[in-house]
């Protein structure tokens, strides 16, 4: 298993200042017979699963924008990186990583609610069925799987450490593994990891299983939450205001659908998603699908969904107190649901 960088964010900003000057734009494709000019937006995603932009061009909600797949994402901040090098057009990470990227001086957007936690859909940290650990003192010396260094999950493990009276060399000791979090589940049953983080799917697919027990969950810390968000760059959006809106909006109705459709039929949609798209995958995990995560009325953002994350880098002394306003973090300027009540 290969580990990455502890301080992922020093080089994600290197490498991504770099980038920057390499920035791109979305794609155009012309139609000479008919002179007709389709955009793309360029995107990573998860294998054997369908993202909100897929479920939106399915549903006819991208107009005449086409989505354009790039390849396998890594994790949110590997997503921003790609994101801000310029070589996707949107990416869909963890709110204190696009917090942490802003707080870096690139400049990204969050433009609509991607996932959050919530009763149905959450992040829960499991072990063996037999395993000894019960307590988070017992993390100490363990080893603990996450998708990515930066993001939800490894931010929610150090809180958890933290709240209950570990100290800072302490929660060093708690060694964490990047796995992909298709591969986690089997890591932890072949003992090669401790501690396992399961969301959605794959929680209820190991939980149908049976062998493991949840130590605690993300929602026990702080409630139901927005977690992440979909990012645009500044300039992006700037050069493309339209493109920007159908995007936006198709993600926001997506989700209403979401929302709306009986269980069954968002499975079969999915399951005709990825038959469609020939990328040869399973689709053993739709089955599973629990929804979003995102309680707000078409993923529309607010102050909330930032905050916490901001004070936990003023906290860490990496912002200064009042350096960023929140409200001026996020956009939801294309969102059609923006000034309708939930």
């Amino acid at each position: 298993m290969r580990i990455l960088p502890k301080n992922w964010h020093k080089a994600l900003v290197s490498v991504l200042i770099g980038g920057c000057v390499a920035m791109g734009c979305s794609t155009s494709q012309v139609d000479h017979n008919t002179a007709k000019t389709t955009q793309t937006l360029r995107y990573q995603s998860y294998p054997g699963l369908v993202s909100l932009p897929e479920l939106a061009q399915d549903l006819g909600y991208f107009k005449d924008v086409k989505l354009d797949y790039v390849g396998t994402v890594q994790g949110g901040p590997q997503d921003l990186l790609t994101l801000v090098a310029g070589d996707v057009d949107f990416a869909s990470a963890f709110n204190g990583a696009v917090v942490k990227v802003i707080a870096a001086g690139l400049d990204v957007v969050p433009v609509v609610a991607s996932y959050g936690s919530d009763q149905d859909m959450n992040v829960g940290f499991y072990v063996l069925e037999d395993s000894p650990i019960r307590t988070a003192r017992d993390f100490i010396g363990k080893k603990v799987a996450v998708n990515a260094f930066g993001a939800h999950y490894e931010f929610v493990i150090k809180d958890y450490l933290a709240r209950h009276g570990l100290t800072p060399a302490e929660i060093r000791e708690v060694e964490l593994i990047v796995l992909p979090p298709v591969s986690t589940e089997q890591a932890l049953r072949n003992g090669q990891i401790d501690i396992a983080v399961f969301s959605g799917i794959l929680e209820k697919r190991a939980l149908k299983t049976g062998g493991v027990r949840p130590i605690f969950k993300d929602i026990e810390l702080y409630g139901p939450f927005t977690a992440g968000s979909y990012a645009m760059r500044r300039d992006f959006i700037e050069q493309n205001p339209e493109l920007a809106r159908i995007f936006v909006s198709g993600i926001a109705r997506a989700q209403d659908w979401l929302h709306h459709t009986p269980k069954e039929q968002v499975i079969a949609r999915m399951e005709s998603i990825i038959d469609k798209r020939q990328r040869n995958e399973t689709k053993v995990l739709i089955p599973f699908y629990t929804g979003t995560g995102v309680a707000e009325l078409g993923g529309v953002q607010k102050d909330a969904d930032f905050q916490p994350w901001v004070d936990a880098l003023v906290n860490e002394q990496k912002l200064k107190p009042g350096q960023i306003q929140v409200s001026t973090l996020y956009s939801n300027q294309f969102n059609p649901y923006a000034n309708l009540k939930n």
